[in-house]
């Protein structure tokens, strides 16, 4: 079993808010539908685990956030990939439930969805909460930083080995599933 778990696919809120914007407004991040696209012709599964802080403080309706995945799909459908699951914590940081990223609830529920078991599980982005929670939940982990002077500070002294940074999607497609 090989799951690969995102974060958000496409390009950050410029105002760095990271608001759900509309729909038709999203763009992938460069190079991130040919990674999902190769790691799922290769045999992972590949799911999304997000925090959305906008429903719990009622400034994104859950049909927003709805229309919004269901545009990714057709954007993922349209290349022959797609995300299998999405899942989402709908609470704010000051409910400190445990599914929000730092918080590995999410990854708690994608491995019994999976039944996979932390060392099945790869937490794939570029950012610092959902790298954390992969940390936290014992998974693997692997940052895409494309520009190196934007790498965020993490706390990694239980790391056996440094943590993987890959300069784009594709360099960290094909490093864990190699043609």
């Amino acid at each position: 079993m090989k799951v690969a778990v995102f974060d958000y696919l496409g390009l950050v809120d410029p105002d760095g808010v990271g608001a759900v914007m509309d729909a038709q407004l999203w763009q992938p991040q460069p190079g991130i539908v040919d990674a999902i696209a190769h790691l799922h012709h290769h045999g992972w599964h590949v799911v999304q685990a997000v925090n959305q802080p906008g429903l719990g403080r009622g400034s994104l309706e859950i049909g927003e956030l709805n229309a919004l995945q269901q545009h990714v799909q057709r954007s993922l459908s349209a290349a022959g990939t797609r995300i299998e699951a999405f899942f989402f914590c709908p609470h704010t940081p000051q409910d400190h439930c445990t599914c929000r990223k730092p918080a590995p609830g999410l990854l708690q529920q994608i491995a019994a969805r999976y039944g996979a078991t932390p060392q099945e599980i790869w937490v794939l982005g570029l950012c610092q909460p959902h790298i954390q929670a992969g940390l936290t939940f014992g998974a693997h982990v692997a940052l895409v930083a494309p520009d190196p002077n934007l790498h965020p500070t993490l706390p990694l002294p239980s790391l056996p080995n440094p943590l993987p940074v890959y300069a784009d999607w594709r360099a960290l497609a094909r490093a864990l599933a190699p043609d």
